[in-house]
């Protein structure tokens, strides 16, 4: 067997968090609901009559499906893409954004399975390779840890 490459399992979560987003705020536009409104309407101007929530949660969606894929103008490899630890940044308010809207609870949670996975990643000292590559161990020029 093999060892569990935690920062793949990770970008899967993540991967799937983000379309669940990009749908949820599909989905919001056509039913706009704040998750809190049963304790307070004040949220609610940010669903209606401007869906400005729906649009950002469309657009980290996206942001977070092109950054974990990658898309190639985010040119994989470069040190935005191989850093867990700004994805241990960007993480949080991606969540935060997608727990506003009551279509993106789901993928609240799902973001914050992927946050523990890539904590547990970093602490063991994993490193992001390129796009579906296994790190290879004792090569020269990095990725040594598996």
């Amino acid at each position: 067997m093999g060892k569990l490459i935690k920062n793949h399992l990770a970008r899967l979560i993540v991967m799937t968090a983000a379309a669940y987003q990009i749908a949820a705020g599909v989905h919001g536009y056509f039913w706009p609901k704040i998750f809190w409104d049963m304790w307070t309407t004040t949220l609610n101007p940010l669903v209606t009559p401007i869906p400005a929530l729906q649009t950002l949660n469309v657009l980290a969606g996206l942001f977070m499906l092109a950054w974990e894929y990658p898309f190639p103008l985010l040119i994989p490899g470069t040190a935005f893409h191989r850093s867990i630890v700004a994805r241990l940044v960007v993480l949080p308010i991606v969540t935060l954004i997608a727990v506003l809207l009551y279509q993106g609870t789901n993928p609240a949670l799902y973001y914050l399975v992927g946050m523990g996975v890539y904590f547990w990643a970093l602490n063991e000292g994993e490193i992001v390779c390129m796009p579906w590559k296994v790190p290879t161990r004792g090569k020269a020029g990095g990725e040594s840890k598996a």
